[in-house]
């Protein structure tokens, strides 16, 4: 029976993927063997020894503490695609908002007094200093290929748009799903200064940071506009600023409303709105649920922020999950540990990741609990159990 602790109210959708008869989950429970998280923070919470795995149901893992639960051995999952459409659906609305001047005129109404001739005698004269601009043949810029940079790439196209594309490291994945019509950007650079829209969707990093600067605003196309619906750091809020003061910005679109930008009148900023819908919350509980029930009963790893895809049909009677660093040497000193005690591998799966690896072995016999041991005084191996 596997117990899994649940920091946030999961959407049952993906609970149901848990089945009781072997697993048991509670908001309160004694040595958890894994944690479903939305949006709780974990940085200062207290992971019990007993934690296998942390699972998010979300793309973001912002408040899960990943690089300490590395150094555990303890993987990260989460739900990468579960919301894209929600997120490109939204997108595409601030587009549309930022275009048309929607949000400015719905207040501009929303103030004007007097009967309804003074109302529509209002409108007629006020309408003029809304105007806006269609879409089709406007050039978007979408930084990051991942799930929602795909999809939006691909839904601008179908609204007529041409659109540039860039990230550098792009997967096969998504690239078979990019349409041909995509262009590439050989630079940021070169993409700001070629776009009327641009739209972010890569994670923080220290890399990403302020990528929205001042130097690369300027190189936009006059009247341009920004849209983030990734982080709110990924911006330089100073430089959208002066760019929408001095005129450059028309507009900046965002799901982060932080004091400095939420009340400008060319600043549409949602209260991070991004993945608040019913079926996004659903598709990332059923997934993450999924990756986690793959992870304790058969040690698979897919979709992880900090382990390797490591995934192995099962060939054996029994199945080695290990956890450890990327150095050298690390598989011959567990398949020696193996050899000692007359356990024959069927099959082995070695992946790493930067400097943390993973190693899956399928063996012919059972693993007596000192060969386990064993295994785990091996220096370098964070974790490693049965399966």
């Amino acid at each position: 029976m596997f117990k899994i602790l649940t920091l946030n109210n999961i959407s049952v959708r993906g609970l149901e993927r848990l089945p009781r008869d072997r697993y048991e989950v509670a908001s309160e429970i004694g040595h958890p063997d894994a944690v479903l998280v939305r949006s709780a923070d974990m940085h200062a919470m207290e992971i019990p020894d007993s934690v296998l795995a942390v699972a998010r149901a979300g793309a973001g893992t912002n408040n899960v503490p990943v690089a300490k639960l590395s150094q555990r051995g303890i993987p990260v999952f989460n739900a990468p695609g579960a919301n894209a459409n929600a997120v490109k659906e939204l997108v595409l609305a601030g587009m549309f908002l930022a275009a048309r001047n929607v949000c400015q005129a719905w207040a501009y109404v929303r103030s004007l007094e007097g009967d309804d001739h003074a109302v529509e005698t209002a409108v007629e004269q006020g309408k003029k200093k809304f105007v806006g601009h269609e879409l089709p043949g406007r050039t978007l810029g979408v930084v990051g290929l991942g799930a929602i940079g795909v999809e939006v790439a691909n839904a601008a196209l179908g609204l007529q748009m041409k659109v540039l594309g860039y990230d550098p490291q792009i997967t096969v994945q998504r690239a078979w799903q990019l349409s041909s019509g995509v262009e590439q950007a050989v630079s940021l650079d070169d993409l700001f200064a070629r776009c009327d829209f641009v739209t972010v969707h890569v994670p923080l990093t220290d890399h990403t940071r302020g990528l929205v600067s001042a130097s690369r605003i300027k190189l936009m196309r006059r009247g341009g506009v920004v849209l983030n619906f990734a982080r709110a750091q990924i911006v330089d809020e100073r430089a959208v600023l002066d760019g929408l003061d001095s005129g450059h910005l028309s507009a900046y679109v965002c799901d982060f409303p932080t004091n400095a930008v939420r009340l400008h009148p060319r600043v549409v900023a949602l209260p991070h709105l991004g993945a608040s819908t019913g079926e996004a919350e659903e598709n990332c509980a059923i997934m993450v649920a999924d990756t986690l029930r793959d992870f304790l009963e058969n040690g698979n790893v897919r979709h992880s922020v900090n382990f390797p895809e490591a995934v192995l049909p099962r060939a054996g009677e029994c199945r080695l999950a290990i956890a450890n660093a990327n150095v050298p040497n690390m598989v011959g000193q567990i398949s020696t540990a193996l050899a000692d005690a007359s356990l024959n591998i069927a099959d082995l799966l070695n992946k790493s990741r930067g400097e943390l690896a993973y190693t899956l072995i399928d063996i012919d016999a059972p693993v007596p609990a000192a060969v386990l041991n064993k295994v785990r005084a091996i220096h370098g191996v964070l974790g490693a159990r049965v399966v």
